[in-house]
């Protein structure tokens, strides 16, 4: 078989990255208040519009702690990681962008809230926002872990690792439990290393500086939620049925209470 010359080659590989789709630039970190970081491109989130504060009911000492810790990141003082912590739909997510569109509306560019999906890519995204003269909120939502060294290795990230990261550059996590390593997962090092076990299931929360927990609501404060979503949206207020459609799914939360208002504004005709 007769090789080509390399000169032919060196054309064929030049029509091949004319041809190739340009690789997409990152969008402008000073320009939209949320962004998606997804492939090492940051990307502006469309219609960013959480809900008010106000319809976080029961929520009281952790919005004012993480207010408080998100306003002094925006105006360029100290502020601390933050892990959110407990049972599904209880306003974890919620408040994180709701208490960022606050101190956004409060301090217009100076705070921004960015999306990640995966821990690898966090030394990329420091280093493309270590000159940006702008406030950045990391939001990492519903953390689990499938291996023992990924704790460790969001665990050197908050400890600073190698590389020490931007001042005005802060995590906010969001988990299920406090201490974010499953049991079965930290156990299979034991053998080797005991002391490794412990750290693993304990210390990784204590690398934040702000850990704030959730706990599933009672009667009175599902139905406190679901009055403030009717008065707001201009609904009827039906407390027993409200409880009947919490028991019916085996579960009171502000995300059951939201369904169940998505629900009765189609039976009313209601466009929320």
């Amino acid at each position: 078989m007769t090789e080509l010359p390399v000169s032919v080659l060196e054309r064929i590989a030049a029509a091949l990255e004319r041809l190739a789709p340009a690789p997409i630039a990152s969008a402008d970190p000073l320009a939209h208040p949320a962004y998606l970081w997804r492939d090492g491109v940051l990307r502006p989130v469309r219609g960013f519009a959480p809900l008010p504060l106000d319809l976080l009911q029961g929520l009281d000492r952790q919005r004012e702690a993480l207010l408080t810790n998100l306003t002094r990141l925006a105006e360029g003082h100290a502020a601390q990681d933050v892990l959110l912590w407990g049972a599904r739909g209880t306003g974890k997510s919620a408040l994180v962008k709701a208490s960022v569109a606050a101190v956004q509306a409060a301090r217009p560019g100076r705070l921004a809230l960015v999306s990640v999906d995966t821990l690898d890519s966090l030394p990329t995204l420091f280093a493309l926002l270590e000159g940006v003269d702008r406030a950045f909120a990391l939001f990492i939502d519903d953390l689990g872990f499938d291996e023992a060294g990924e704790a460790r290795k969001l665990r050197s990230l908050l400890d600073g690792g190698a590389e020490v990261r931007p001042a005005h550059v802060r995590l906010l996590v969001t988990a299920n439990r406090r201490h974010l390593l499953p049991r079965d997962l930290s156990e299979q090092d034991s053998a080797i290393n005991p002391r490794d076990v412990v750290d693993d299931q304990l210390a990784l929360a204590d690398r934040f500086g702000l850990s704030l927990g959730f706990h599933a609501l009672d009667q009175d404060g599902y139905l406190a939620i679901v009055r403030a979503y009717t008065e707001r949206h201009d609904l009827p207020f039906d407390g027993a049925e409200a409880v009947h459609w919490a028991t019916r799914r085996g579960s009171r939360s502000g995300r059951v209470a939201w369904q169940y208002i998505v629900d009765l504004a189609g039976r009313m005709e209601r466009v929320l």
